[in-house]
């Protein structure tokens, strides 16, 4: 069997703007999270800040496990305190 050799030049219109589109899904998931990060007070991060930093390198998912477990909401302080 050959193998394919297809670069983004040679994929549909349609297919290269769903690349682009999901490239720059991961990016913007990529800095927002880091920019959130780096934002926040340690103290409203569950775990350390640098160690979700690098999580979040790992494609969408680690940006999103952020968003979903890194970071503490405002119920979430109030029920430590109690």
């Amino acid at each position: 069997m050959r193998k394919a050799n297809r670069g983004f030049k040679s994929l549909s219109p349609v297919r290269q703007a769903a690349v682009v589109g999901i490239a720059a899904w991961q990016i913007w998931l990529l800095v927002a999270a880091q920019r959130d990060i780096h934002r926040t007070p340690a103290d409203e991060v569950r775990g350390s800040k640098t160690v979700w930093r690098l999580i979040c390198l790992i494609n969408t998912f680690g940006p999103l496990a952020y968003f979903r477990w890194g970071h503490r909401t405002q119920s979430d302080a109030s029920t430590e305190t109690l």
